[in-house]
């Protein structure tokens, strides 16, 4: 029997692989993915391997612009340091109507490349401590595994320290979690 079709936005997300030379391996689930922590979970991995895709806009004459961070799971945008990075003043989160209408895909879901229009991509280095990560690919029960230097080239990202900066101690303990498979702090997660 021949293999099921891709759902239309995970083809997305292995055709935009495919034009960078690059075949990605999704991996889907019955249950959603749509938090760090249920991705981390869902595949027996530490939650700074998960990658968040948070989409960010600053204003323009055309419209809000797009600024998509790709983030290891426990790490939070500083939107400060987003701006200087960005070179922007005003920058924000994106609701999620316009994180939708900026990239053809829905919050929890949001895959590093495959969008509607090119994006402004800024990706955080944590997510280079690990040889593997995992990204979504264009659906809350689907993602796929990716090294972090092959992401940064297929989102064409630019690596930058944009997340809040947390005392050496709280990421210890956060590691130490992830090894032990659960979380020692209660602050929600951002997806």
């Amino acid at each position: 029997m021949p293999d099921e079709p891709a759902h239309p936005s995970i083809q997305r997300v292995l055709d935009a692989a495919a034009r960078k030379g690059v075949a990605i391996e999704v991996t889907r689930f019955e249950e959603s993915t749509h938090t760090a922590a249920e991705a981390a979970a869902a595949l027996g991995a530490e939650l700074g391997q998960i990658v968040k895709s948070l989409v960010f806009v600053v204003p323009s004459d055309a419209g809000p612009e797009a600024l998509l961070c790709l983030v290891s799971g426990p790490n939070r945008v500083d939107v400060a340091r987003l701006a200087a990075v960005a070179g922007e003043s005003d920058v924000r989160r994106a609701t999620a109507k316009e994180a939708h209408d900026l990239t053809g895909f829905s919050i929890g879901g949001i895959p590093p490349i495959g969008h509607n229009r090119a994006l402004r991509v800024i990706m955080d280095p944590d997510l280079g401590r690990y040889p593997l990560v995992w990204a979504a690919a264009g659906l809350p029960t689907a993602v796929f595994p990716v090294p972090p230097g092959t992401l940064r080239i297929l989102a064409n990202a630019t690596v930058a320290p944009i997340t809040e900066v947390r005392p050496a101690a709280d990421r210890e303990a956060d590691r130490e979690a992830d090894r032990q498979g659960e979380r020692l702090d209660s602050r929600p997660q951002a997806t």
